[in-house]
């Protein structure tokens, strides 16, 4: 059996939560704007004097007296510029983690990573939708061709153009005859399948001394574990319908228990097995 890896949409979250949780390069602190100081020296201006009145300094008019005089605002010093709030504000490090996914999403680079996430998730979907889609082996019914734990890729096209061919392995939804057999509420009863192809429309098929006949041809299986321990048939695969079984035959819950399998049901073709590294290739699948 196969259980079909859900965990596309999981991964993609878990990578986004672990980037919003880091700090965001460019986006650090918030400094006050430094603004150009002038200072008007009384001793610059033609017409003017400076002098001290009561600790402070005054410019006045030495033509008009002292009515004129203008109070120097900052005696001694230059203006020290500063917004209220100066002291309020906080560098991203100090921000919560809320706080922190709110400044993320509103920068530049968040908006640019949250559309690189949405289109590569999207089309990721779309290709396991329509393309393909990773399997996952975890019972030895196919044994030698796959071992528990192979991971292998199932391609979805080739299914609506060309007809199903003998000894191709296929990945499908169980039948209802396999239903009834394991119960319609056990688990197992919704888990993909996946068996070889043994015969196609048409083709009659008999298991005798532990060989198979297709159309009263023996087969040449290498692929297979054993000699099956059982006999079966003769039968004739109906129209729309095909035969699978397992390679390792006296271990495998199939066709020649729960019989033919209708070809709607095939979710795809089963291609080459790309984990774990040593066990890569497309070894006894054709």
């Amino acid at each position: 059996m196969v259980t079909s890896l859900q965990r596309v949409l999981k991964w993609a979250a878990l990578a986004l939560v672990a980037l919003l949780s880091s700090p965001s390069a460019g986006v650090m602190a918030f400094s006050a704007p430094q603004r150009p100081i002038s200072l008007m020296m009384g001793a610059a201006r033609r017409g003017h004097g400076r002098c001290r009145n009561n600790g402070r300094i005054v410019m006045s008019d030495k033509n008009k007296g002292d009515d004129g005089d203008i109070v120097d605002p900052n005696p001694g010093g230059l203006n020290q510029w500063s917004d209220d709030n100066e002291n309020d504000k906080r560098s991203f490090q100090d921000l919560s983690f809320i706080e922190k996914i709110q400044e993320w999403f509103a920068s530049p680079e968040g908006k640019e990573d949250v559309r690189t996430y949405t289109y590569s998730l999207g089309i990721a979907l779309l290709l396991r939708l329509l393309i393909v889609e990773p399997r996952y082996i975890p019972s030895l019914s196919m044994y030698p061709t796959f071992e528990v734990g192979d991971q292998l890729a199932v391609e979805k096209v080739t299914k609506r153009i060309r007809p199903f061919n003998r000894r191709e392995v296929v990945v499908f939804n169980p039948p209802a005859t396999f239903r009834e057999i394991v119960g319609d509420s056990s688990r197992k009863s919704k888990e993909a399948l996946i068996k070889r192809i043994i015969a196609i429309e048409g083709d009659k098929v008999e298991v005798m001394g532990g060989k198979l006949f297709v159309n009263d041809i023996e087969q040449d299986e290498p692929f297979t574990a054993e000699d099956a321990a059982y006999e079966f048939g003769p039968v004739i695969v109906p129209p729309g319908d095909v035969l699978c079984l397992g390679d390792n035959r006296n271990h495998s819950l199939d066709g020649h228990i729960w019989g033919f399998l209708p070809a709607e049901n095939v979710i795809g073709r089963a291609v080459f097995v790309y984990w774990p590294p040593w066990r890569v290739g497309t070894t006894g699948m054709y």
